[in-house]
């Protein structure tokens, strides 16, 4: 019953960001809407016009020529450029073709690397400046299957290390590209690296790679990009991109350029930038980057003194941060995503006193490590296939077997009492709360803000509610098991019982039932979907979460089938009884569940059970308050059963 969410989840996680420039429009402005041709001849002058750039030091010293044929390749690619923008001349600036002229003299004249350089970068300038936007990934590969990815397909040329010294490189004329060369990766553009990747280089060994796709050529592009640089001593837990530079400039300028460009940007953070560039694309609404950011926050309002707003923001931290990654950590390592969760429930409780700033302090230090660690494990490698489907499989599982077990019961019981005909309202309840949950997601990501303590707020009393519904129909139902006129009772006032009011009740608990799995159903699946696309077989990983999402289902149906197939073939009496046990189970687990949701939103207070006795799929968390409450359900409904029982034996 998830396939809408799916869906609507794959076409909000595949639309594409355009990072857009905005120049001066001119008489030669290069239309959005241009050919192919043209945009790939343009994008062929640039490279030119880099390599120039790059190569030229290599080629002249001094005003002498160090090596004729780097210096025949200058030559020959000057007079590329010049043949290209003059078959692009109607739609380039007219001082293009000049400037093409002035760089192909300049190299005649054997000038310096300042002018060389001078001119190339003329040259792309005014090339960059009026092309259309470049569609940027919004996520690059996992690390370690992007180097798998350059060892595939690079390592014969560039060697394993990036250095140029690959089996084939003595064998090559140009020889292949040292990546590592920190004085050429300062001239070199990730747009140039891209574009010899799709496009290879023509005069050169180096061939197109057309066979990858377009996340991967940008992952490899950034990746050999990096080779030249050492992380610096500046720590990357909170910078993500500090220098505020768009990622469509960091893609057209080299390191060089991007220094005189930006005063904002000193060499340290650019080299920290340019050796991880995974920094950049950790944009700032990130579930682990929201977690840091209002912890960080959570501790500024605490050292005020404003203790309820740092409780809101310890809140948001877990709720609108951490939670949303919680699948995909524990697909990894579960007893990280535990120790992470416990800490940030409990830190909530350090804030409630104040004068507590150092062990604040450290719990924050603590808190902030282990979402390092798990920041690193998640981009650091990707869910292998069987990982991807199982957690597909155990989130559909998880958050689906509850409502269905409700649904199921509901409708049984109304087969038994032969009320077929009111079966409606309940697909009416669920059906309409999938609608409404996809609705409300649809809405609360593009119209309006829905915060994760108001959805923990909403889950929370629509379990409270659904379990005493439900423990007070299966004490109905329970008391009806005993005495020898319980099946006369039963057909005289099954349908007095269920009159319009009443199946209208059917359809609101099987409305809140469903409702409140769907929200965080999406929403986890979203996080895990991303997960897939970012990875090296992303249309792979895609297809093994689909494949969980189905066995989900399928698992889901089998129960379905089962309950309907058994449960309606016991005599009256054993139905009744054994569903009014379900009942309880269901109203025990969907206790617990709403008191952790209401805890996890700060509702209710949170203290903690002196040993973890946590069982999630049963509900029981280890606190005081939620094994409080699930006690007194089973406590409840035993005196109400030993009541019955007592009044049963009366009778006889």
């Amino acid at each position: 019953m998830f396939n809408r969410c799916l869906l609507v989840v794959i076409a909000t996680v595949f639309s594409t960001s355009l990072w857009a420039q905005s120049p001066a429009v001119t008489s030669h402005e290069i239309s959005h809407e241009t050919s192919p041709d043209l945009l790939k001849q343009t994008r062929q002058i640039l490279q030119l016009a880099e390599y120039i750039g790059v190569d030229y030091s290599e080629a002249v010293t001094e005003g002498s020529i160090s090596n004729p044929d780097e210096f025949a390749e200058m030559q020959q690619f000057a007079s590329i450029i010049i043949e290209k923008t003059n078959l692009l001349a109607n739609d380039v600036p007219n001082s293009l073709t000049a400037d093409a002229l002035q760089l192909q003299q300049a190299i005649v004249d054997k000038s310096s690397l300042d002018v060389i350089q001078g001119l190339s970068q003329k040259i792309r300038n005014q090339l960059l400046s009026q092309s259309p936007a470049l569609v940027l990934p919004t996520q690059l590969l996992a690390k370690e299957n992007v180097r798998q990815l350059f060892i595939e397909n690079c390592s014969t040329c560039h060697g394993d290390l990036g250095q140029g010294n690959g089996p084939l490189a003595k064998s090559l004329s140009p020889e292949p590209t040292n990546f590592t060369d920190q004085e050429r990766a300062l001239n070199r553009s990730l747009l140039g690296l891209y574009d010899a990747i799709s496009d290879g280089l023509d005069g050169s060994a180096m061939r197109a790679f057309s066979e990858l796709n377009d996340q991967q050529r940008w992952s490899l592009a950034f990746y050999v990009g990096s080779l030249a640089f050492e992380p610096t001593a500046i720590t990357t837990k909170h910078i993500e991109n500090d220098a505020n530079i768009e990622l469509q400039q960091w893609v057209n300028s080299n390191p060089t350029q991007l220094i005189q460009q930006n005063v904002e940007i000193d060499k340290a953070q650019l080299t920290l930038l340019r050796s991880q560039p995974e920094l950049l694309f950790q944009h700032a609404d990130s579930p682990i980057s929201v977690a840091r950011t209002n912890l960080q926050a959570a501790v500024k309002a605490y050292q005020a003194n404003e203790l309820a707003q740092a409780q809101t923001l310890a809140v948001s931290a877990y709720l609108d941060g951490f939670e949303l990654i919680e699948n995909n950590l524990d697909a990894h390592d579960s007893s990280l995503r535990k120790s992470i969760e416990s800490q940030l429930l409990n830190f909530r409780n350090i804030l409630k006193t104040a004068g507590q700033d150092n062990q604040v302090n450290q719990q924050l230090t603590s808190i902030l490590a282990q979402l390092d660690q798990a920041d690193t494990l998640l981009t650091g490698q990707s869910l292998s296939n069987n990982a991807m489907f199982s957690a597909a499989l155990i989130i559909l599982l998880r958050e689906g077997l509850e409502a269905l077990l409700v649904i199921i019961a509901l409708m049984t019981v109304l087969i038994k009492t032969e009320r077929q005909d009111a079966i409606k309202f309940v697909h009416f309840g669920w059906i309409s709360a999938l609608a409404t949950g996809v609705l409300t997601w649809w809405a609360a990501d593009n119209l309006i803000s829905i915060s994760g303590a108001s959805r923990e707020l909403m889950e929370g009393g629509a379990a409270l509610l659904a379990a005493l519904v439900l423990f007070y129909v299966g004490y109905w139902m329970h008391s009806k098991t005993q005495g020898s006129k319980w099946q006369s009772y039963i057909k005289n006032n099954v349908d007095r019982h269920l009159n319009t009011g009443t199946l209208w009740g059917l359809t609101g608990l099987a409305f809140i039932s469903v409702y409140r799995e769907v929200f965080e159903t999406i929403l986890f699946y979203q996080s895990l979907l991303t997960q897939a696309i970012g990875s090296a077989s992303s249309n792979e990983q895609v297809s093994y979460l689909v494949y969980g999402l189905l066995a989900g289902m399928a698992i889901l149906a089998v129960i379905a089938w089962l309950m309907m197939r058994y449960s309606v073939k016991l005599p009256l009496a054993r139905f009744f009884a054994v569903s009014s046990y379900f009942m309880l189970i269901l109203a025990f687990i969907l206790a617990g569940k709403g008191i952790s949701a209401l805890q996890e939103a700060a509702v209710i207070s949170l203290t903690p059970f002196p040993i973890d006795v946590s069982i999630s799929w049963l509900g029981i968390a280890s606190t005081w308050q939620g094994l409080g409450t699930q006690m007194v359900i089973v406590v409840l409904f035993s005196l109400l059963a030993i009541r019955n029982r007592t009044q049963s034996l009366t009778t006889h």
